[in-house]
């Protein structure tokens, strides 16, 4: 399978890779970063682990997570994309794409989200139409914005790991 590498204005969103490795471990080794994504750093091999099921997704269900790179110096800036996360929650978001995003701090406030989460529901919409779904911490405004920004509407609020979440959906085109 030959795995898609989308070019924006500003960034390169491309397949994970094992050079992504250390600036993603970086990333991940953040509070600042997982404050809202499960509230607590990533070790290295969990950082690992991603990076692997990232890479293995495309094969599995033809859509996974791309790693997100500055187009002019090919600095890496974060990683979004879709998964099926199997997330035993209600209700089952296995049913539809779920996306998500993270940026390293340096990326924030640039644009450089929006500009992504749109590149990858442009190319989601044309090889996958239909609905997609994500979830996002309550006190993640600035996710929040962007999922809006994106065609994303709320849905519910549930919870998953013990965490209440907000549910949004949008479907294909919006």
């Amino acid at each position: 399978m030959s795995l898609p590498v989308i070019i924006t204005d500003r960034l390169v969103l491309c397949p994970p890779e094992a050079r992504h490795f250390e600036p993603s471990v970086a990333m991940w080794g953040s509070p600042a970063v997982t404050k809202h994504i499960g509230g607590q750093p990533r070790s290295r091999q969990e950082v690992w682990f991603t990076l692997c099921r990232n890479r293995g997704m495309w094969d599995i269900l033809g859509y996974s997570s791309w790693a997100i790179e500055d187009r002019i110096t090919g600095e890496f800036l974060g990683e979004g994309g879709f998964s099926d996360f199997m997330r035993s929650m209600i209700p089952d978001l296995s049913q539809w794409p779920e996306a998500g995003w993270v940026f390293v701090e340096a990326a924030w406030g640039k644009g450089f989200a929006s500009e992504a989460v749109g590149a990858m529901h442009d190319w989601l919409d044309e090889h996958r139409p239909g609905q997609s779904v994500c979830i996002i911490d309550p006190g993640n405004a600035g996710s929040q914005r962007v999922a809006e920004k994106c065609g994303y509407e709320f849905w519910e609020t549930s919870a998953y790991r013990d965490a209440t979440v907000n549910v949004y959906r949008r479907s294909a085109g919006s």
